[in-house]
């Protein structure tokens, strides 16, 4: 039963987060927390499994189209540092105190959203000179230290930087944020965390099975349907998991 709970958990997460570009650690990696695991392990190993998620999607995506070569490179050049910095540092915050900011990060989160009802529905490039690629790596290198460290969410941060400094659509800004960040940033994080501290190992093939089918079912979804729905369902999880990570 556990191991069903498991997968089911983590389809859920992941359809959801490849539906509206980021959004499986607001479900899963509490989950591993309320299921026992202290945060720095629970971090390890929703990490692992979310690398399933990036190839789930990439696989669908990629027969889409629609990613930008700049974008490929210029988010592996920026990000990258962030979070292996980011993941770095957060094994040396106790758990209770990483639990609360989770919370607080996740809370903020449905805030955005809520107060944002228009975001990324038209195709409009901007910022694509100097300066802008500029202040857009550093926002980059931000998210990447977040995503390595708090993770929740990180992705629907990358999701929005992309469509509000950078003007593209929502659908675009999905499709990079989850072969970028689902595949290499995670990645990057998931060594980074299994090098400095423990993985719970027997957890992550279901965790993986339920990622990679759960990002594929989500892209596809995303490319079919939009978002309207789950923006509003996005907003409903967040306010629960974030309120419930920081009251204990």
């Amino acid at each position: 039963m556990e191991q069903f709970t498991l997968f089911i958990i983590s389809l859920l997460a992941n359809l959801f987060s490849a539906f509206s570009g980021g959004g499986a650690g607001l479900v899963q990696l509490p989950v591993l927390i309320f299921l026992g695991l202290p945060f720095g392990i629970a971090l390890a190993t929703h990490k692992v499994a979310s690398v399933a998620l990036g190839v789930g999607a990439t696989i669908r995506h990629l027969r889409e189209g629609g990613l930008e070569r700049q974008f490929v490179i210029f988010m592996l050049v920026t990000g990258l540092p962030g979070v292996v910095l980011g993941a770095s540092l957060i094994l040396q915050v106790p758990d209770r105190y990483a639990e609360i900011a989770l919370g607080v990060l996740t809370l903020g989160l449905s805030v955005y959203s809520y107060l944002s009802p228009r975001l990324g529905q038209e195709y409009h490039p901007i910022n694509r000179d100097g300066s802008g690629f500029l202040v857009g790596g550093i926002g980059l290198f931000l998210i990447g230290i977040l995503n390595g460290s708090l993770t929740s969410g990180t992705g629907l941060f990358v999701t929005l930087w992309l469509v509000r400094w950078f003007g593209l659509d929502y659908r675009r800004a999905v499709a990079h944020t989850l072969v970028l960040v689902g595949v290499f940033w995670n990645g990057s994080g998931a060594v980074t965390l299994g090098i400095l501290g423990d993985i719970h190992w027997e957890w992550i093939p279901v965790l993986l099975l339920g990622s990679l089918m759960g990002g594929y079912l989500g892209a596809h979804l995303s490319i079919a349907k939009g978002n309207k729905w789950i923006k509003r369902g996005f907003e409903v999880v967040t306010l629960l998991v974030g309120s419930k990570l920081v009251l204990g």
